[in-house]
């Protein structure tokens, strides 16, 4: 069995290697990852070979709980008082559409309420279905959510975002409005303190050992956060540690090849988990998934005023603070649609770091609560 288990994990890493580097090729968002997963799949449900030991979740938890501490920037903390306010309206209606959309997901379809709930964290494609595996989730149905959560983010947002603006600019201007909406937002950013010149200083630290020092803090509170018994405490605590070693020291440094390794393992961890039964329940991910995408949709238009409204940013800057995607896809589609407010990239990081912090613990505690 042994030996069939060391056949088993090179055979899964290469046939998702295989297939992420083919949706590399093709451009595809996060192809790696993605790729990785729908290649372990392939050889798990057709030929029942696909196998990831324990410990491949464990090194997947540490590496992104390092990577999300290490997005932040001392120069991110400085514009703290300037990003509260809309930082917290934004948690705060994910936080009711986790909850709100996860138990209508829960109460309409056979999914487990801890499945529904992770399945809509605003957290990471990576990080989100591998925190789901420790908490007891079905991973790959949250995968696949979660999936088409950042399908939308990505492909779907930013031009509707784009599109609903012209269209609100084209309607002011035949109506001969004498100030449009846009400007009207943009003159009350500055009474709202939002510094459209404030820039991220990052960090240049780059070396050997600072790559060993992150390395091992988040290795060493990993494991005294999967000793803890708190949910995803692997996780939790290496991102929390990181983070210290980020913002005190500035020594906390993860290259771009370690990320690489991170999303093969996670994606191949997840196809690997697959089997046909899952295949013929995924059928009943339909419905969620739908719910999923419209509330995120209604989330931007809502949300999106009260921040354009209340805390100063335009339609599209506010708009885009909710689109439910990552810090760095924002940031590349945020040029692309004429948003340059660095804000508006800092409170999306804020967003990963608390979200996948806290919404997993609140869901948890839930869970508990409700059976």
């Amino acid at each position: 069995m042994s030996q069939l288990i060391l056949v088993n994990i090179p055979l899964t890493l290469l046939a998702g290697g295989a297939m992420g580097f083919v949706f590399i090729l093709l451009k595809i968002p996060n192809g790696l990852r993605i790729g990785a997963m729908f290649g372990s799949a392939l050889l798990s449900v057709f030929f029942n070979a696909a196998f990831m030991p324990p410990p491949a979740r464990f090194f997947v938890q540490i590496v992104a709980g390092a990577l999300i501490g290490c997005s932040m920037e001392k120069s991110d903390v400085k514009c703290l008082p300037l990003v509260i306010k809309p930082t917290i309206i934004m948690l705060g209606s994910f936080f009711v559409l986790n909850i709100g959309i996860g138990t209508l997901i829960h109460l309409i379809s056979p999914i487990d309420l801890v499945t529904a709930l992770m399945c809509v964290i605003p957290g990471g494609i990576t990080d989100a279905p591998i925190v789901a595996a420790a908490m007891g989730a079905d991973a790959p149905k949250v995968a696949l959510a979660q999936l088409s959560r950042y399908i939308l983010g990505v492909g779907v947002f930013p031009p509707m975002i784009f599109a609903y603006d012209n269209m609100r600019v084209k309607a002011a201007a035949r109506t001969k409005s004498p100030v449009p909406p846009g400007k009207a937002v943009e003159d009350g950013a500055v009474k709202a303190g939002v510094s459209r010149d404030m820039k991220r200083v990052k960090s240049t630290v780059k070396s050997p050992a600072a790559f060993i020092c992150t390395m091992a803090a988040a290795a060493a509170a990993g494991f005294a956060g999967d000793l803890s018994g708190v949910p995803a405490g692997s996780f939790l605590f290496s991102l929390v540690a990181v983070l210290v070693l980020r913002l005190t020291l500035d020594f906390a440094y993860l290259p771009p090849w370690v990320k690489k390794i991170a999303l093969l393992v996670s994606g191949c961890y997840i196809g690997s988990a697959i089997t046909m039964d899952d295949v013929r329940g995924f059928r009943f991910l339909a419905l969620p998934v739908t719910l999923i995408l419209a509330g995120y949709i209604i989330n931007c238009f809502v949300t999106g005023k009260i921040l354009s409204r209340g805390c100063g940013f335009t339609r599209k800057e506010g708009m885009l603070i909710t689109t439910p995607a990552g810090a760095s896809d924002i940031a590349l589609s945020s040029a692309d649609i004429g948003v340059e407010n660095t804000p508006v990239i800092i409170i999306q990081i804020f967003r990963a770091v608390i979200a996948m912090a806290l919404f997993p613990q609140i869901i948890n505690f839930l869970a508990f609560i409700f059976g």
